[in-house]
């Protein structure tokens, strides 16, 4: 039986916010992020602050790349990495529906407690 297009679309969007929300699971990697905010860096310089292997950043930024938030050129043997956005708005788009959704039930919450304070003091 062939899958709807509906249903193979949110399989694919579960597919990426895992990948995307894996990715920012590790320190690491949430480094390297905040390092390609000011720009593009070879594999070279993303590696300098730590203290692991080439071999082991570069597998970092290889999961970087697979969730879609980064993504590499390559000139000759230089690596330049450049942070990706694009991902980053879908993973806060499924956030923001869960934000709204906490902030009303915590509003509801605090009515319920206020009206329950006002009707214990009457």
């Amino acid at each position: 039986m062939r899958k709807s297009t509906a249903q193979n679309q949110a399989r694919n969007q579960a597919e990426i916010l895992d990948a995307v929300f894996g990715a920012l699971a590790d320190v690491t990697r949430r480094s390297i992020l905040d390092r390609l905010r000011g720009g593009a860096l070879t594999v070279s310089e993303l590696a300098e602050p730590y203290r692991m292997s080439l071999n082991a950043v570069s597998k970092h930024i290889k999961t970087l790349e697979k969730a879609g938030l980064v993504s590499r050129e390559i000139q000759g043997r230089e690596h330049s990495c450049r942070l990706e956005t694009a991902r980053f708005e879908n993973a806060m788009n499924w956030m923001s529906y869960y934000t709204r959704f906490w902030s009303v039930r915590l509003d509801a919450l605090e009515e319920h407690v206020v009206n329950k304070r006002r009707r214990a003091r009457q």
